[in-house]
């Protein structure tokens, strides 16, 4: 039965890694505006800060919490600042992530020639900054038996998309990893802990927009491919992922546990035919 509210993050604590980022930082400020404290992560000082003004801004409680995902010391650091702020902690949204020019086969080039180091740098960042995130703030949750922890996914671990040979192995990964925890922390700190998945189809951010539009806004031959292979025939917009997002975080979904939600227009039920 559909309950009022249900879809309502008011008094939930939730921090958000990589949200320095185009699409964290709108992850951040959707979950604010549906009621939840927001803690924002990302190296950047300035940029977090400037994310959390936003958030007060409109009239939300935000806390910029600088720390690097990979750095274990940092983020114990900043555990201990968002529980000295707030006490708790409901919401895990991992961010984080993105891909390295030395992971990427690009025409011409050879998978025979990649260096071991780009690839370890993009599967560390991916996988292990999802992974000690996890550590050391799912730890608050297993405590207090509740909570929900949102992975970011890619199309990139589903479908076989050329060049980004790195970036995809290190999404797979986070597509099991989200699986595996959501059976490990439901069998030993009960149903109350919830862990899932997002896997964005092609959103414009800054990482990849030399890749997808030329300087006039116009399509590269790789965007032209993409759009191709997107029914809906454009890419994302950050703020629909909010969706997804808010019905993972909320008592919507309590029944939901080891799910990769794909939010791709299409991209992948679409076969290229």
């Amino acid at each position: 039965m559909n309950k009022p509210g249900m879809f309502d993050l008011t008094g939930k604590v939730a921090l958000v890694t990589g949200g320095t980022g185009v699409l964290g930082g709108v992850m951040a400020q959707g979950l604010a505006q549906a009621g939840a404290k927001v803690a924002v992560m990302g190296r950047r000082v300035e940029q977090a800060a400037a994310v959390a003004d936003s958030i007060r801004a409109a009239g939300g409680e935000a806390l910029a919490l600088p720390a690097d995902v990979l750095q274990r010391p940092q983020l114990e650091a900043a555990r201990q600042q968002l529980l000295a702020t707030w006490g708790r902690l409901d919401l895990l949204v991992n961010a984080a992530g993105g891909n390295v020019p030395g992971a990427i086969v690009p025409p011409g080039a050879h998978l025979f020639e990649l260096e071991q180091a780009a690839l370890k740098q993009v599967i560390d960042l991916n996988l292990f900054g999802t992974l000690l995130p996890i550590q050391v703030f799912g730890a608050v949750m297993a405590e207090q038996g509740r909570g929900s922890i949102i992975n970011i996914s890619s199309m990139a671990a589903q479908k076989s998309i050329t060049r980004v040979v790195g970036y995809s192995a290190a999404k797979a990964a986070i597509d099991n990893l989200t699986r595996w925890l959501a059976v490990e922390f439901a069998h030993k700190y009960g149903p109350g802990l919830r862990v899932n998945a997002i896997a964005p189809g092609f959103f414009v951010g800054e990482q990849n927009r030399s890749l997808l539009l030329n300087e006039d806004g116009s399509l590269t031959v790789r965007g032209q491919q993409i759009i191709d292979h997107t029914p809906m025939g454009r890419f994302g917009e950050p703020d629909e992922l909010l969706g997804a997002l808010i019905y993972l975080a909320s008592d919507a979904a309590r029944f939901v546990t080891g799910i990769v939600i794909p939010v791709d227009g299409g991209f992948s039920a679409f076969g290229g035919v």
